[in-house]
């Protein structure tokens, strides 16, 4: 072996121990106690193998928490309703953040380092904060219906709390920045020369975006919307305070099987799958990007 070898195994190593530390030992804790059954000791679930003396000698778990939430639709309707509300949220991102990060792009350099500035900028202040600002617009005493009551456009206050509507744009107003700066990166890097080609050519402003920008950033519309979706389909803050019963999410049904009922095994089962349904759009990402490659 190499010096060059050696260096190479001692850069990769220490973030190998990170995720070792950090990840897979956490992720193996999890899975077996999603593997175990609930008890009444500390910790609350039971072990899933026998011990002789310092080694296992027999298993004894089982998968009864997963079977557990594949028949009660609690758990499917709150998945399904994490989808729904991440796939949505992610949408309305891109749709806000793909004209922004053009603008961005095509400015000149001053413009440019101003411009980001002003997105990155939410990210200094607590995205908790971020929320509670929205109930203040959004409460029936809030900005918005004060301002519409001032006015007379309105006699009695619009129900802006608790709706779908608050859960979309708290979603929106957090995550809108990491929509943002994908989809700049891949545009600023658009060579300005096929536009003017598609142009000389004859094709209109819109065939040249449908037919050249559009295709060419593909890849920031994938990162930017799986930085989005990811995160968003575990949220717990927005819904627990903007969102009403009918926006339960799977986020706020692991912390209430984690700490209201304190059934430590069905909220790790719960947490296994809902990481399942994560790994799948980061594995299409990783596909993606290798066939680019």
């Amino acid at each position: 072996m190499g010096f060059g070898s050696i260096k190479r195994y001692l850069v990769i190593i220490p973030p190998l121990m990170w995720l070792g530390l950090f990840f897979l030992i956490p992720f193996f804790v999890v899975l077996q106690v999603s593997l175990s059954d609930p008890a009444l000791t500390r910790p609350p679930y039971t072990a899933i193998f026998t011990w002789d003396s310092w080694f296992p000698s027999g298993y004894i778990g089982d998968f009864e928490n997963y079977a557990f939430l594949w028949s009660d639709s609690l758990y499917w309707r709150s998945y399904a309703n994490s989808l729904k509300i991440a796939a949505v949220g992610s949408f309305i991102c891109l749709l806000i953040g793909y004209p922004i990060a053009y603008v961005i792009a095509r400015a000149n350099s001053r413009t440019r380092n101003t411009l980001l500035l002003l997105v990155i900028l939410p990210f200094w202040t607590s995205s908790l904060l971020r929320v509670y600002a929205l109930i203040g617009m959004y409460s029936p005493n809030g900005f918005i219906n004060s301002s519409l009551s001032f006015f007379g456009i309105i006699d009695t206050p619009l129900q802006l709390m608790q709706t779908d509507f608050a859960v979309y744009s708290g979603i929106v107003i957090t995550y809108l920045p990491l929509m943002i700066l994908p989809l700049y990166s891949a545009l600023e890097k658009l060579n300005d020369d096929l536009i003017e080609a598609s142009s000389d050519l004859g094709a209109y402003p819109l065939a040249t975006f449908w037919r050249v920008t559009l295709p060419l950033s593909i890849s920031g519309i994938i990162a930017g919307s799986l930085l989005v979706f990811i995160p968003s389909v575990g949220e717990f803050v927005i819904p627990a305070l903007l969102g009403g019963p009918d926006q339960l999410m799977i986020g706020k049904t692991l912390w209430t099987e984690f700490f209201n009922n304190r059934d430590w095994p069905v909220a790790s089962s719960v947490a296994m799958i809902m990481l399942a349904f994560l790994v799948i759009p980061m594995m299409f990402l990783r596909n993606t990007q290798g066939l680019k490659e």
